[in-house]
C-alpha cells in the first residue's frame, strides 16, 4: 500500500489560516461511510445527529506553550518545539535551522505576541519580546546533547523543558499557517475543557466544540466522557517511506479513566442501524424495526470519538487492554475498528497519518469524494477549519 495512493489536491485558499471569529460557527460535513452519502450541516447542530445514550468521548489534554525562540552564541536564531517526555527518557525538541551536538541555546522571552487579526487584516504588531531576563540566568539555556535526525534533537536544561515552555514559549501553531501566534491563538488553539498539560499540538477537531453545545448534548441524554492523549511527535512527522506499512508511529502518553471504560461497556449492547441518514435529522429515541422479532426497538448507543487522538487511544485499548501508558498505534486502511462507531474529525492534509486513519474508518473512495465535495462547497481545511462527522 503506497502513501501516494492517499493524496488529493488541496488549494491553498481552502486552508484556514485563522480561527473563526466565534468558536463553534464552523460547518460540518456528515458522511455515511456505508453508502457514501454526504450532507452539509453546521458544527453547532451536532446534537441533531446523536441520540440519547450515545457516548461522546473527548480528549482533555492541554497544549503546552511549546514553541521556543532561541539564539546561538553567534546571534543566529533558532526555533524549537518542545516534545512530550515519556518517563525517564531524554528531553527532545523539534528544531528549525541547523544545530550540532554541544550547541548552547539562549531562550528569548516572547511574552507579547501579535494581536488578533481584525476584519481580515492584521492589527499593528507589538514588540516580540519582553524585557530580557539577566543573561547569566542558567534557567534560560538549553544544550543540545545529541542530534537524532529528521529535525529532532535530545537536549538538557536546568529546569524541565515543559516548565520553560510555559514560562517563555508561545503557541505551537502548525507550520503550514506561516505566521506567528496572536493573542487569540492562546485561547483558540486550546479546547474549552483542556485540563491535563502535556500536548505539543491541539486535538483540532475539538477546537470547534463549545460549552453551550456540550450542555445541549448532555440535556439530550448523550453521555460525555474523557480520556487523555498527549499529542506529540507522531502528529508532526511526515510519512517518509513509500510504503505505508513501513511507517513507525512515535509513542504518545495516554490514560483512559475507569468511568470512561464503564461507559463504553454499558453502551456495548450490540450493533445498531444507522439513524443519521433516515431522511431527516434523527429524533430522540427513534424506533427501529427489528425484522427478526417483528417489533420496534431503540437503536443501541454508539461510541463517538471526538478526533483522531480519541480514536487512536480507544482502538489501542481495544487491541492491548491497556488503559494507561504509551500508545504507538498506526491506523491505516485495512484496520478493523472495534470500539469507535462514529468519528468527528477535521479535514486533513494529503498523505498524512491522520488522513490514513480517516480513510481506514470511512473508506478512501468515500472520504475522497467527501473531500472533493467539501472543496467544491468551499469548506475550510486543517486545524482551524471545518469538521466532518463520519458515521
Amino acid at each position: 500500500m503506497l502513501v501516494s495512493d492517499y493524496n488529493y489536491d488541496l488549494p491553498e485558499e481552502r486552508i484556514a489560516k485563522f480561527p473563526p471569529e466565534e468558536r463553534g460557527t464552523t460547518r460540518l460535513l456528515v458522511l455515511d461511510r456505508k453508502s457514501g452519502e454526504v450532507r452539509d450541516s453546521y458544527y453547532r447542530d451536532l446534537d441533531e445527529f446523536l441520540n440519547p445514550g450515545d457516548v461522546l468521548i473527548l480528549n482533555d489534554t492541554r497544549v503546552m506553550q511549546s514553541r521556543l525562540f532561541c539564539e546561538l552564541p553567534d546571534g543566529r536564531k533558532r526555533e524549537l518545539v518542545v516534545l512530550e517526555k515519556h518517563g525517564d527518557e531524554p528531553q527532545r525538541v523539534m528544531y528549525r535551522g541547523k544545530l550540532h551536538d554541544g550547541d548552547k541555546l539562549f531562550i528569548e522571552s516572547r511574552g507579547a505576541v501579535r494581536p488578533a487579526r481584525r476584519h481580515g487584516r492584521p492589527a499593528a504588531y507589538t514588540s516580540p519580546c519582553q524585557a530580557p531576563d539577566p543573561l547569566d540566568s542558567n534557567e534560560k539555556f538549553i544544550e543540545v546533547t545529541r542530534i537524532l535526525g529528521n529535525g529532532i534533537a535530545e537536549v538538557e536544561s536546568e529546569a524541565p523543558l515543559a516548565e520553560l515552555a510555559e514560562k517563555y514559549g508561545t503557541v505551537p501553531l502548525p507550520p503550514y499557517l506561516h505566521r506567528d501566534a496572536t493573542e487569540a491563538d492562546r485561547k483558540r488553539y486550546q479546547t474549552v475543557w483542556a485540563k491535563n498539560m502535556g500536548s505539543a499540538a491541539a486535538p483540532t477537531a475539538s477546537l470547534n466544540m463549545t460549552d453551550e453545545l456540550l450542555d445541549r448534548l448532555r440535556k439530550k441524554g448523550v453521555v460525555i466522557k474523557y480520556l487523555t492523549l498527549h499529542v506529540g511527535l507522531g502528529t508532526f512527522l511526515p510519512i517518509r517511506s513509500d510504503k505505508i506499512e513501513e511507517h513507525k508511529m512515535h509513542s504518545e502518553w495516554f490514560n483512559i479513566p475507569a468511568d470512561t471504560i464503564e461507559a463504553i461497556n454499558n453502551a456495548r449492547r450490540g450493533s445498531c442501524p444507522n439513524p443519521f441518514f433516515s431522511g431527516s435529522a434523527p429524533k430522540a429515541l427513534a424506533q427501529v424495526l427489528d425484522p427478526s422479532k417483528k417489533e420496534f426497538r431503540s437503536p443501541a448507543p454508539k461510541i463517538i470519538a471526538l478526533g483522531t487522538t480519541v480514536a487512536r487511544t480507544l482502538e489501542f485499548y481495544a487491541k492491548t487492554g491497556k488503559t494507561s501508558g504509551e500508545d504507538d498505534i498506526f491506523i491505516y486502511p485495512g484496520f478493523e475498528f472495534q470500539i469507535v462507531d462514529a468519528l468527528i474529525t477535521n479535514f486533513h492534509a494529503p498523505k498524512s497519518t491522520v488522513l490514513m486513519l480517516a480513510s481506514a474508518f470511512a473508506g478512501w473512495d468515500n472520504l475522497k469524494n467527501a473531500y472533493e465535495h467539501a472543496i467544491d462547497e468551499k469548506y475550510n481545511f486543517l486545524s482551524y477549519g471545518d469538521s466532518m462527522l463520519i458515521c
